[in-house]
């Protein structure tokens, strides 16, 4: 998925649930019927893989990583994020 390719999401106060896999072998996000689902190389330990999701979220929405709050799913594969 290009860069800001989830743009039209990044509305303000918007929740965005998303399907993760830690410990892929590259990062990516992907967008499949209907679901976003994130692959992220960073390993599920210490906060790691909820750091890069971060990053990659922010990127594929374009919005600064600040913008976005993980309020469910700290240690699940299913997160979502609330978009300030």
């Amino acid at each position: 998925m290009s860069k800001n390719s989830l743009a039209d999401l990044a509305i303000p106060g918007t929740t965005i649930t998303v399907r993760v896999t830690p410990n892929a072998r590259d990062n990516k996000v992907v967008m499949d019927n209907g679901v976003i689902k994130i692959g992220v190389t960073a390993p599920p330990e210490d906060g790691k893989a909820n750091a890069a999701v971060t990053v990659l979220l922010s990127k594929a929405l374009g919005v600064p990583k600040s913008k976005l709050t993980l309020v469910q799913g700290h240690k699940s594969r299913h997160k979502i994020f609330r978009l300030d």
